[in-house]
């Protein structure tokens, strides 16, 4: 179906911070929304959003970005079929021009893309993973559910980025939210019983005041057994170092202990973790720059937990390939604005289900109510979805579509299988 229209508007997310969204209509009258979300720990190697800079809101406004896809992106839209994804995806990155999306800005192009995927699902009266689903078998996402947040989500109150639970006894999505919610609210009780709550971070996780990064992980495990969960048969633990905030030149500064770690003494640490905490997944254990960290740590645990690469493989095809044949992480986290265009991002997706990586599709901390990662997650049968915490709208927007496309469809859940390397939902999609 021909694109008749193409408009772009600035709105908010959720952080109060400017952001683009675009909207795609067909000849048919049916249209698209994509919004771009933004992250606060970023690859160095991810596509660049593009902001106005100066004094208006601390130069994070998009007023660039917009006036952009009005003189050169909708031109070049009006015409072309919705149906055309990857076609249309070349012609926004040759339009750009730069290896990092810098011209015309990533979060201009993500926006576009997605908007044309949906306008696309919406002219064939399919939900959006129905549409990208293709018929193929597909399932339901295991869910990582953030309850602690630190680092640069938290006034780095903590180091440790993201502290997640894993509903690894769950059957079904629903029930995997039922188990998170309870161990939401007694890591809140916890926190308030002790003094040590700070309020919820930029991901909705309880913003805690704890004396070492460690406390949260014992904090943590007492919050599933007070659910009354059993750790790591019912409810696992999942981790977000975000090691490049805080790593330089294969060195790593915790603020909160005030310690100063080499690499090989960070990884001991982890390791340790593991022996100890019911831990089954890793993101980002080292800094972006610090592959022989990452080759090593991967090769002394990586039979044992998932090893997610972000910072390190910022959603690329040729990243995770580079990766793979080093020996580096063993899943990748997938961000539709890291890669900019929908089909970049696919493209990298599969390139991880070929080389037996675990995927996990990612919201960023900068968030909207856009909903379109749950369904992605879903018909690209990524395995797994990690959006924040359980709370914030911006986050129970997509917690709550995935119980929908469950009630509406009655899809298989990818549960913890989606854990294993070569899970067998993934390497089918």
């Amino acid at each position: 179906m021909k694109i008749t229209q193409v408009s772009a508007r600035r709105i908010w997310d959720s952080r109060g911070r400017p952001t683009v969204e675009v909207e795609v209509v067909s000849e048919d009258g049916t249209s698209g929304v994509g919004i771009a979300p933004a992250g606060a720990s970023r690859g160095t190697r991810e596509a660049a959003e593009l902001r106005d800079g100066g004094d208006r809101f601390k130069g994070l406004d998009v007023q660039h970005a917009i006036a952009g896809i009005e003189r050169e992106i909708a031109p070049a839209l009006v015409g072309r079929d919705t149906v055309d994804q990857a076609g249309i995806d070349r012609m926004l990155i040759a339009l750009d021009g730069t290896p990092n999306k810098s011209r015309l800005g990533g979060n201009a192009l993500i926006a576009t893309s997605l908007a044309v995927l949906h306008a696309a699902a919406a002219t064939h009266r399919n939900a959006l993973w129905q549409y990208v689903a293709e018929g193929r078998d597909v399932s339901l996402p295991l869910p990582q559910i953030q309850i602690f947040g630190g680092g640069v989500h938290a006034g780095r109150r903590v180091d440790v980025q993201d502290f997640m639970i894993v509903a690894i006894g769950a059957t079904s999505f629903s029930q995997a939210l039922e188990m998170t919610a309870e161990v939401y609210r007694c890591a809140g009780e916890l926190l308030g019983e002790r003094g040590a709550s700070m309020g919820v971070a930029d991901e909705g996780g309880w913003w805690p005041n704890f004396a070492r990064n460690e406390d949260a992980l014992e904090t943590l495990v007492q919050a599933i057994e007070r659910a009354k969960l059993a750790p790591g048969a019912d409810v696992s633990i999942a981790l977000d170092i975000a090691a490049s905030q805080f790593g330089d030149g294969r060195r790593y500064r915790l603020a909160l202990e005030q310690q100063e770690l080499d690499s090989d003494a960070l990884c001991e640490r982890l390791v340790r973790w593991i022996d100890t905490y019911p831990i089954v997944s890793i993101e980002d254990p080292l800094a972006e720059d610090d592959e022989s960290g990452l080759i090593a740590f991967t090769g002394a645990v990586g039979d044992k937990i998932q090893i997610v690469g972000d910072d390190y493989l910022v959603t690329s095809a040729d990243r995770v390939k580079h990766a793979a044949a080093v020996g580096a992480c063993n899943g990748m986290l997938v961000k539709p604005n890291q890669a900019g265009t929908v089909t970049e991002t696919r493209l990298a997706l599969d390139a991880a289900h070929q080389a037996g990586y675990r995927t996990i599709m990612s919201a960023r901390s900068g968030e909207t109510e856009d909903v379109a990662i749950v369904h992605l997650a879903t018909g690209w049968n990524a395995g797994q979805l990690k959006v924040g915490a359980f709370a914030r709208s911006e986050r129970m927007a997509k917690w709550n579509e995935g119980l929908r496309i469950e009630s509406r469809s009655g899809l298989p859940f990818a549960g913890a299988a989606a854990l294993r390397r070569g899970h067998d939902h993934a390497r089918r999609a």
